[in-house]
C-alpha cells in the first residue's frame, strides 16, 4: 500500500474557564504531540495551533499532516491549553486520539470529553498528493455596516472558510482568520498567505466562503455579512477591480475590494493524472472529486467485462471518507493438530496469567484495526474443522449469537466455545468459510454497494486439498472479499505458497489472498498488522474501481450526532510542556509520551506510559523463543474396511486419546490392506 497524507483539524466546544475569576475568558491553543510506541521511537511535538481570544469553543484553523496505512497505528495527544502572558499557561485538557480510528468514525470525526470539561474534536481530511500553491489575497473593506452601536465602530476581521467531504462534512470551516483592524468600517487588511490545498483541495472552482466579523472582547463576535466565492472568482475580481457584498440574509453589508490575488508555487505533476500506478518515487493520484453512484440496481456487479472506469482513480482514503463499509468476519482452526487446548503450550491454551496464545494475539492485532472500520462492531465468527455430534463441520458458528459484538466479544466467543461438546478432528479444509463469507459479503454489497468484508482465516496448518481451496478462491473472486490467512504456530507452511501470485497464474484478474506467518511476527503487533493489511487497500480500491462504483459525496450530519468517548484516566493525561523563545515546544519529561503497543493493549486498554526499558521484541528469530516441548505423535495400524477405494476418507478412533479422526486411505491400499496413521 503507497501511504496517503491526511491532514488533522481540530476544534472544541465547552472548555472550562479556567482564566480564573475576575480575569475574563481563556484564550484556548491547542498542542499536537506524536506519541512513541516503540523503544527506538522518541515523542515528538508536531506543532501547536494558533490562540483564538476570549473563547471556550475554539474553532482552529492551523492543520496537521500525517502519514496513513492501513496496518500502522498512529497516536497522538492534544493538548488544551489556556495563554497566559504576564504568567505560566495552564491546561485545559488533554485527549489521545488514533488517526485510523479518527478515519474509521462517521465524518472522519472522532470527538473526546476532557477532564477538566468539555469536548475537543478531531476532524481527519485527506491531504493532496501535490502541492497546489499559496493563494496570495488581500481584502479591504469598503463603508462597512457599523454593527458596534451608536457611538463605537466595529473591529472587522474576515475568515476564509471551506467544506469537507463525507459525513459531518457540510459545515462551513474555517481555514484563515485575520488580524481585527479598530474603529475602522474602511478596514485594509494585512495581506493573507493561504495553502490552496487546505482552503479548497487544490479545485480552483470549488465554493468558499468569505465571513465577515465585528470582533468582540468576549469572543462572542457580531457577523457583518457574508458571501460565497471561488479562488478563481477572487483571481477575476482583482484583474476585474470588481468588488463583492457581503449580506446577511437580504441586507448588504458595505463592500469588499479584492485589491490582489494570485496563486504562487504550484507544483506540477510528473505525468498525467490518469496514470495511477503506485510507486515509491512517483506521486498519487490527484485527488478526485467525489461521485455519486448512479443507478446500481441495474448494474451487473459479477459481470466478466469490467465498465469502462472513470479518469480519475480514487484511492483507499477516498473510498473509506466517501460512505464505503468495511465489514469483517473471522475464522479459527479447531482441528485436533492444534494439540489439546488443557495443555500449556499447545496453540489454543488459555493461559492463567492473562498473556494471550497466538490466536488471541492474532486476533487482537489484526481486528484490533479492522474494527474502526466497521460501524456497527458486529462481527460473524465461525470454526473448522471439528466435530460435533459425531460429524465433522467445516463451518460452524462460535458463539452464542450469529455475530458477536467487538473484538472483545470475538474473543470471548473463541474461549467460550471450548465449553461446548466440540471435538477437534480434522481434516483442514478451507473451502465453505470461504464459500459463507462469499456469500455474506455479496448479500452486504446487495444492500450497500461501498460494502467490502474481509475474512480474518486462522490455521495451524496448510490446506489438505489444495486443488479444492484453489477452485474455491476462484470461485469468489467476483466478490466484494478479501482474504488474510494467518499461520498460527511452527507448522511447515511451505505448503501454503501457492497463494502467492495465485490470482496471475491461474487467471484470475484480481488478488484477494494475503498469507503471513504468525512466528515471523510474534514479538511485533506493528510487523503483523502491516503484513497482513498491507494488500487490502489496493484489493478493494481495484474492485470498486473497475465496476465504476465510485466513494459518495457528502451527505451532512450535524456535531450532535458524532459520537463523544469518554475522558480515559489512563490515556488523556496532560504532558508537562516547556517553550523556548524561539518558539519550539519540547516535552519536559519525553519518557511520559509512549503508548503501550503490546498485543495484550489492543483491546481497548490503551494508556500512556514510560517507555519499556528494554525492547518488547526480539530480533532473534522465533525458533529462539522458549517453546513447550510437543507430545511426540504416536503411530497405530488401520484396516481398510470393504468397500472403501483408496483416496476416500474415513473415521477411526485413537488408541490412545478416544478421538475421532478423519484419514484418508493411501493409494494402492484396497479393501482389507493396512496402513499406517500417526497422530
Amino acid at each position: 500500500m503507497t501511504k496517503e497524507k491526511l491532514s488533522l483539524t481540530l476544534h472544541a466546544a465547552g472548555l472550562k474557564n479556567v482564566a480564573g475569576a475576575f480575569k475574563g475568558t481563556s484564550d484556548p491553543f491547542a498542542i499536537v504531540t506524536l506519541l512513541a510506541s516503540d523503544p527506538g521511537q522518541k515523542p515528538r511535538v508536531l506543532g501547536k495551533t494558533e490562540v483564538i481570544k476570549n473563547t471556550l469553543s475554539p474553532k482552529w484553523t492551523t492543520s496537521f499532516l500525517f502519514d496513513y496505512e492501513l496496518g500502522s497505528e498512529t497516536h497522538i495527544n492534544v493538548s488544551v491549553v489556556d495563554e497566559v502572558r504576564k504568567s505560566g499557561d495552564k491546561p485545559m485538557g488533554s485527549a489521545v486520539f488514533e488517526i485510523g480510528d479518527i478515519l474509521g468514525s462517521r465524518g472522519s470525526v472522532k470527538a473526546k470529553k476532557l477532564k477538566k470539561g468539555g469536548t475537543l474534536y478531531a476532524r481527519i481530511q485527506k491531504a493532496a498528493p501535490q502541492s497546489a500553491g499559496q493563494l496570495a489575497l488581500r481584502l479591504r473593506g469598503i463603508k462597512l455596516k457599523n454593527v458596534e452601536g451608536f457611538f463605537k465602530k466595529s473591529d472587522p476581521f474576515f475568515e476564509l472558510r471551506r467544506t469537507y467531504d463525507g459525513p459531518g462534512g457540510g459545515a462551513w470551516i474555517p481555514v484563515y482568520r485575520s488580524k481585527h483592524i479598530q474603529n475602522n468600517l474602511n478596514p485594509t487588511w494585512e495581506p493573507a498567505t493561504v495553502d490552496v490545498n487546505q482552503l479548497c483541495d487544490g479545485d480552483l472552482n470549488r465554493k468558499i466562503q468569505v465571513a465577515i466579523f465585528d470582533f468582540e472582547g468576549d469572543g462572542k463576535h457580531d457577523s457583518m455579512g457574508l458571501f460565497e466565492t471561488t479562488v478563481n472568482e477572487l483571481v477575476k475580481a482583482a484583474a476585474d477591480k470588481k468588488p463583492f457584498t457581503p449580506k446577511m440574509g437580504t441586507k448588504s453589508y458595505g463592500t469588499i475590494s479584492v485589491d490582489e490575488c494570485k496563486i504562487t508555487g504550484v507544483e506540477i505533476p510528473a505525468g498525467p493524472i490518469i496514470d495511477t500506478t503506485p510507486s515509491p518515487a512517483a506521486d498519487p493520484a490527484v485527488v478526485p472529486v467525489p461521485v455519486p453512484v448512479m443507478d446500481l440496481g441495474g448494474m451487473n456487479l459479477n459481470a466478466s467485462a469490467p465498465m469502462m472506469p472513470p479518469q480519475t482513480k480514487p484511492t483507499f482514503v477516498d473510498y473509506i471518507s466517501g460512505n464505503c463499509e468495511l465489514s469483517m468476519c473471522v475464522a479459527i482452526d479447531f482441528t485436533g493438530s492444534n494439540g489439546d487446548p488443557r495443555k500449556p503450550g499447545t496453540l489454543h491454551h488459555f493461559s492463567h496469567d492473562g498473556s494471550m496464545n497466538c490466536y488471541e494475539k492474532a486476533i487482537s492485532a489484526v481486528g484490533g484495526i479492522l474494527s474502526k472500520y466497521d460501524s456497527n462492531q458486529r462481527f460473524p465468527v465461525w470454526g473448522f474443522g471439528a466435530k460435533y455430534g459425531g460429524i465433522v463441520r467445516h463451518c460452524f458458528q462460535v458463539g452464542h449469537e450469529q455475530e458477536v459484538l467487538g473484538v472483545r466479544g470475538i474473543l470471548d466467543a473463541y474461549k467460550g466455545v471450548f465449553r461446548t461438546p466440540l471435538v477437534m478432528s480434522g481434516p483442514t479444509v478451507f473451502t465453505e468459510v470461504i464459500q459463507v463469507a462469499a456469500s455474506q459479503a455479496k448479500s452486504r454489497q446487495a444492500a450497500n454497494p461501498l460494502s467490502y468484508t474481509i475474512l480474518l482465516l486462522l490455521t495451524d496448518g496448510a490446506v489438505t486439498d489444495v486443488e479444492a481451496t484453489k477452485q474455491a478462491l476462484a470461485s469468489v473472486a467476483d466478490a466484494p472479499l478479501s482474504i488474510v490467512i494467518v499461520g498460527i504456530g511452527n507448522a511447515d507452511f511451505s505448503a501454503m505458497h501457492f497463494l502467492d501470485n495465485f490470482e496471475q497464474r491461474s487467471g484470475l484478474n484480481r488478488d484477494i489472498v494475503q498469507f503471513v506467518e504468525f512466528r515471523a511476527h510474534e514479538f511485533d503487533k506493528t510487523s503483523l498488522t502491516r503484513a497482513t493489511l498491507e494488500e487490502i487497500p489496493d484489493q478493494l480500491v481495484q474492485f470498486f474501481y473497475t465496476r465504476g462504483i465510485m466513494p459518495q459525496p457528502s451527505q451532512g450530519i450535524s456535531t450532535s450526532k458524532i459520537v463523544v468517548d469518554d475522558y480515559n484516566e489512563e490515556a488523556d493525561i496532560d504532558l508537562s510542556m516547556q517553550f523556548g523563545d524561539d518558539g519550539e515546544i519540547a516535552l519536559n519529561d519525553p519518557s511520559s509520551g509512549y503508548v503501550d503497543n503490546s498485543y495484550e493493549a489492543g483491546l481497548g486498554r490503551l494508556h500512556v506510559m514510560p517507555p519499556p526499558t528494554a525492547p518488547h521484541h526480539s530480533p532473534a528469530p522465533a525458533m529462539a523463543a522458549p517453546v513447550q516441548p510437543q507430545p511426540q505423535p504416536f503411530t497405530f495400524q488401520v484396516q481398510v474396511p470393504a468397500g472403501v477405494v483408496p483416496g476416500m476418507q474415513i473415521q477411526v478412533q485413537h488408541p490412545q486419546t478416544g478421538q475421532m479422526l478423519i484419514v484418508t486411505v493411501p493409494q494402492g491400499v484396497n479393501p482389507g490392506g493396512i496402513f499406517n496413521v500417526a497422530a
